[in-house]
């Protein structure tokens, strides 16, 4: 018997090879970039926690509960911050995986919905840093008592910004999951208008489980999904494809 591989099992060796090669090229970005940033580390973090410090006592500082936490915190935030810088290339990297397999019409399409999602979570990682983060920490520090001392431990308030930071990023990216079911086929812009209701219901169900227990943040991630799911309806009719003439 041959025990040459068929052609199947060549293919698929291919694009085992191909996906092995572009995660390789992905971890190594994020590591050069990691990398990069180590030196800033510290000026990172000194940016990171502005916008809680801003809304703190005049020379009010974070505490580090967890004897490491000084030194893990702003490795942890460099890395991440590497995540964000790389995101780019790292999208690149799942499209040029993808590509060889999708009909020249499929790519003209594909790029400007990939441009759209990366610009999408970076807008919306920027609303939330520059728009809900100091809101939020505002509104809780008006409301912390006189007798109680608001010192928050670094590591809690480094999960709960980068949690924000990702909620929005993800969640702007709503219009392009809309596009691309529409170019799919599995649902058309009719449908989307008529479930309109169930998807408002379900916006402020999610904001109300993915930001701080306030009002303020809230409505600020569910207005703005509530906007993005109505562009999306309207780029999914734009792009809708066309049924073919008979």
């Amino acid at each position: 018997m041959s025990t040459h591989p068929g052609p199947a099992e060549e293919s698929l060796m291919g694009h085992l090879l191909e996906l092995r090669s572009r995660l390789l090229r992905s971890v190594i970005a994020v590591l050069v970039v990691f990398l990069a940033l180590m030196p800033f580390a510290s000026d990172l973090y000194a940016r990171f926690s502005s916008p809680i410090l801003a809304k703190l006592p005049t020379g009010s500082q974070l505490q580090a509960i967890d004897v490491a936490g000084g030194f893990f915190i702003p490795i942890k935030l460099a890395f991440f911050a590497a995540l964000l810088v790389a995101m780019p290339y790292l999208i690149y990297q799942v499209w040029a995986f993808v590509a060889p397999g999708l009909y020249q019409s499929e790519k003209k399409l594909a790029r400007p919905i990939l441009g759209a999602a990366v610009t999408l979570f970076y807008v919306g990682c920027a609303f939330a840093w520059f728009l809900v983060l100091p809101m939020v920490f505002g509104f809780l520090a008006m409301f912390t008592p006189d007798t109680v001392a608001m010192i928050p431990d670094v590591a809690r308030y480094l999960d709960f910004v980068l949690v924000i930071l990702l909620a929005f990023g993800l969640s702007f990216e709503l219009p392009v999951a809309e596009v691309i079911l529409v170019v799919l086929g599995l649902v058309t812009p009719a449908q989307l208008r008529e479930a309109r209701g169930y998807v408002v219901v379900g916006v402020f169900i999610l904001a109300a489980i993915i930001t701080p227990p306030d009002v303020v943040s809230q409505l600020m991630l569910a207005i703005p999904l509530c906007v993005l799911y109505e562009l999306g309806i309207i780029a999914g009719a734009l792009l809708q494809p066309k049924p073919a003439a008979a």
